[in-house]
């Protein structure tokens, strides 16, 4: 992997770059927030921490924000680590018991 510090990131929606990123310009380094984590949860091999987005979230976008649909199609990354993509589905209550 060599330095988690110098990762590039990326997420297009439907071919358009709408995000890019870098490690080095986290809040908390990597390993600062992996020995923090750890001090609360066992991180096994294959574990996700989520530490937040790079600029251009959709909804920031001036004039007119941009909102994910259904049939969209996202492809993340993250250099050295790897690649994926994900369809948009909607989002149904139905066979959803909602507790009150």
């Amino acid at each position: 992997l060599g330095n988690p510090q110098a990762l590039d990131m990326f997420l297009d929606v439907n071919g358009s770059r709408m995000q890019t990123g870098n490690t080095r310009t986290m809040i908390f380094p990597v390993a600062e927030a992996l020995s923090y984590i750890s001090r609360f949860v066992t991180l096994l091999p294959g574990d996700m921490v989520i530490t937040g987005t790079p600029p251009g979230v959709g909804e920031g976008k001036k004039p007119d924000p941009i909102y994910l649909n259904a049939g969209d199609v996202m492809h993340l990354g993250v250099s050295k680590l790897g690649e994926q993509k994900q369809t948009v589905v909607p989002f149904t209550l139905e066979g959803l018991e909602i507790l009150s």
